[in-house]
């Protein structure tokens, strides 16, 4: 008879280039589960968006394993116990997570299962370099990405190759205890989910697809139009690289094989960038709630609900803002150069705490990342592991000015004001009445007026940050 082994599908919902499922289908017949753990996840269950792409991914992967996925809901060391005695399993296998609560339950899980007679196989299916792989001379890790990425990675040992596709798996199905994936609940009641598939096609084979497209024509200028969010220079992997669909692996030799160029040199760098923070997330367990810069702990953040609906809404009256968070909420994802002027504009023209920009792309992003959503919003309120400076303001007129310089991105997500001309675009208080009235736009009626004074909110928000400096008695030149 047949060994039979448990492969548990996590962040890494394909076939091809899984190493861990590879290992598990050389040493048995595989049961293959998928296990959603809201209760150990607790504050980091996934947020809207994601559950949707989840369940599309689910099906998709199910589709891929002839139907013979095995689904469950809570906590995976009472389940992987069960299935273990149930099933008469002494191997169980899976692709490491990184995030601090998936760490902590996976220990336990191995010892417990270990006392049961029943040995665990991990391995790394998520990430180029393991965090502890790529640490300073001193043996620290890096706080810096430049050095992080160049002196680090680079010089590190290269990535495995990726691996194939089992050739074929034997598998076993729990029939008895399985749960559907519909059963899951992972679709909203009211189906706002339906917006989002015009703009998406989920699980493996469209995650090969969307990458074969950003080879054949988005990464020919991708250093220079990566910025300009109505052109389609930007991979959009990132979601599929979240649920594992795709592997880093899969995407660094595809895009290496282009050759070496500035184009190549800078995309690769972005997955050097998810290296990084995922490196933090490690060291720095309370990444997504402490600042790593502690100084940030006494800064004086506004508590304006009236202010964070109208940005969550994208009805700031700041073109740029709105059309970013509005594609937000319509696709589940934002374009990254929005993504840095709107968490700006929160953070430092609005001065509300980073954590609640955090909270908000959690929910509502299909890319939603623990270790990304952290670092990047910590980088962009100055408070983070080689942050932007907090001097360092996006001025989001010129920023819309000069990215989206034909008002392609506006005039797509923020309709109420396509009529302007280009001019006023980007600052349509800036009109005169005549304009606005023959463009059909009444500010305060049918698009708000600016819920802050651009000017007067950088000045005080440099005051705030220098008053925050002085009180620590550290010099800060502004």
């Amino acid at each position: 008879m047949q060994t039979k082994v448990i492969y548990w599908f996590r962040q890494d919902l394909r076939l091809a280039d899984n190493p861990a499922l590879l290992e598990a289908v050389r040493h048995g017949k595989v049961l293959p589960i998928y296990i959603l753990d809201d209760d150990n996840a607790n504050e980091y269950k996934m947020g809207g968006a994601s559950r949707v792409w989840l369940h599309h991914s689910l099906t998709a992967l199910n589709k891929s394993l002839g139907l013979n996925l095995s689904i469950y809901r809570g906590n995976p060391l009472t389940i992987l116990s069960t299935l273990c005695s149930q099933y008469h399993i002494k191997q169980v296998f899976w692709n490491r997570c990184y995030e601090p609560w998936r760490i902590s339950c996976d220990k336990i899980i191995k010892e417990t299962l270990l006392n049961y007679g029943v040995t665990v196989t991990s391995c790394n299916g998520s990430l180029l370099w393991e965090p502890w792989t790529i640490q300073k001379s001193d043996g620290t890790p890096y706080k810096v990405f430049t050095p992080f990425y160049r002196k680090g990675c680079l010089n590190a040992i290269l990535p495995r190759q990726p691996l194939p596709a089992p050739a074929a798996i034997i598998f076993e199905k729990d029939s008895q205890n399985s749960l559907t994936i519909d059963a899951l609940g992972l679709l909203p009641k009211i189906s706002w989910d339906d917006k989002i598939h015009k703009y998406w096609s989920v699980g493996e084979t469209a995650a090969h697809n969307c990458l074969d497209k950003f080879l054949k024509s988005g990464i020919t200028n991708y250093k220079d139009g990566r910025n300009f969010p109505a052109k389609l220079f930007v991979s959009k992997l990132s979601p599929y690289l979240h649920f594992g669909e795709i592997s880093p692996n899969q995407v660094w030799y595809a895009v290496k094989q282009l050759g070496e160029n500035n184009n190549v040199d800078n995309f690769c760098s972005e997955l050097g960038w998810r290296e990084f923070s995922y490196s933090q997330l490690y060291y720095n367990p309370e990444l997504p709630k402490k600042n790593l810069q502690t100084k940030f702990d006494i800064f004086p953040w506004q508590d304006d609900k009236e202010k964070l609906v109208a940005w969550q809404t994208g009805m700031t009256g700041i073109p740029i803002v709105d059309a970013g968070m509005r594609e937000l909420w319509e696709t589940g994802y934002m374009h990254n150069r929005v993504r840095m002027v709107a968490g700006s504009f929160l953070v430092k023209n609005l001065l509300i705490n980073w954590q609640h920009g955090e909270r908000w792309f959690w929910d509502c992003l299909v890319d939603a990342d623990l270790a990304n959503n952290s670092a990047s919003w910590q980088w962009v309120a100055g408070c983070g592991a080689d942050a932007a400076p907090y001097f360092r303001i996006f001025n989001p007129v010129s920023q819309g000015e000069k990215f989206d310089p034909d008002g392609e991105y506006i005039r797509y997500y923020v309709p109420e004001i396509k009529n302007l001309p280009t001019r006023y675009l980007f600052s349509p208080w800036e009109a005169p009445q005549a304009v606005l009235s023959a463009a059909g736009i009444e500010l305060g009626v049918n698009y708000p007026t600016p819920i802050v004074d651009l000017a007067l909110s950088r000045k005080q928000a440099l005051k705030a940050f220098a008053m925050t400096i002085n009180s620590m008695n550290t010099p800060v030149n502004l």
